[in-house]
């Protein structure tokens, strides 16, 4: 069953009708709904294409959370081979919030990580919601020395709503991990690229796509606060979120005009959680030709190409 969300209300009534009708043919095989099935299901057809074509920076926020949407596990099953976890940060613990470990892309050996939400409830608790703890940074930044020493290409999936704020997380150093990351981003010798593939949040996304290159799913959002945090400090209402997530410019085509991201990839109609497939391999394609645009730039080509992008933001900001 498709979880709708609430702006979904009235699709989710046809598609329902449409299903009903189904079946009622299914238990009474006399029975002849397909004309009067076929007419609702290019009603929704219609409806889905209307709601999607359009969507609000508030409603794209909730697309980019949806429990079906595909998470991080699903790209790495679908799109890598001989898939190798590397588990802990050899300091305090293995936090599942961040998986990562080597892989080959096309045949190419390759380092992956991401962020990871789970999707059900079992999973969901495991993996902390996609909130990272400081060792899970921890752990991504002995991965990304692994990849600069053996000179892997490193893909990092962005998947979270920000870094975790608890107590035990702030002791153990929160802010200097997701810094200390961040700076690991900038300075590896090999071609990094950043996918962000439903909620990229605060310092808890940067610290993973400080990259070469950044793309983002259509329907994903990008952001240095959720706007219900953003409507709770500036209005002190966070029912406001909709004029924050407004004012945010979280879109991934508002990020791409502002120079903060490089690519867009087209979801399928209704979103990623409607056709996981689909959604999958064009992030595939995407990542295959974010990697041809770096090809044959040595280490120092890299670092460069990746310091100059993120001092070109403010720049292009400012000419804004």
């Amino acid at each position: 069953m498709t979880q709708y969300m609430d702006f979904e209300k009235p699709l989710a009534e046809i598609e329902g009708k449409a299903e009903e009708l189904r079946a009622l043919a299914r238990a009474n095989e006399e029975m002849d709904v397909t004309e009067e099935a076929a007419a609702l299901d290019v009603k929704a057809s219609a409806m889905l294409e209307d709601l999607y074509k359009s969507l609000t920076p508030w409603r794209k926020c909730q697309v980019a959370r949806h429990p079906e949407r595909p998470h991080c596990q699903d790209y790495i099953n679908a799109l890598f081979t001989d898939y190798t976890p590397l588990a802990g940060d050899r300091n305090f613990a293995d936090d599942h919030a961040v998986m990562g470990g080597l892989a080959r892309f096309n045949d190419t050996p390759i380092m992956v990580i991401g962020h990871e939400k789970g999707n059900d409830t079992k999973s969901r608790i495991e993996r902390n919601f996609g909130m990272a703890r400081p060792e899970g940074y921890r752990k991504a930044i002995r991965l990304m020395d692994i990849a600069h020493r053996f000179g892997l290409p490193l893909i990092t999936l962005v998947d979270t709503p920000g870094a975790y704020p608890g107590k035990g997380a702030e002791e153990r150093g929160q802010s200097e991990a997701i810094a200390r990351a961040t700076e690991k981003c900038l300075q590896i010798g090999v071609p990094l690229i950043s996918v962000v593939i439903g909620e990229g949040g605060s310092g808890g996304a940067v610290a993973f796509a400080t990259a070469n290159r950044v793309a983002m799913l259509e329907h994903s959002v990008y952001s240095v606060i959720s706007p219900e945090g953003c409507a709770s400090i500036l209005w002190k209402d966070a029912e406001k979120m909709r004029e924050a997530a407004e004012a945010l410019r979280l879109t991934a085509s508002d990020l791409k005009q502002l120079g903060v991201i490089d690519r867009i990839i087209p979801e399928p109609m209704g979103g990623a959680h409607r056709d996981a497939a689909t959604a999958i391999a064009a992030v595939g394609r995407a990542i295959e030709g974010m990697l041809q645009d770096l090809q044959g730039k040595d280490a120092q080509a890299l670092v460069a190409d990746r310091r100059n992008k993120f001092l070109e933001i403010g720049a292009k900001g400012l000419a804004a």
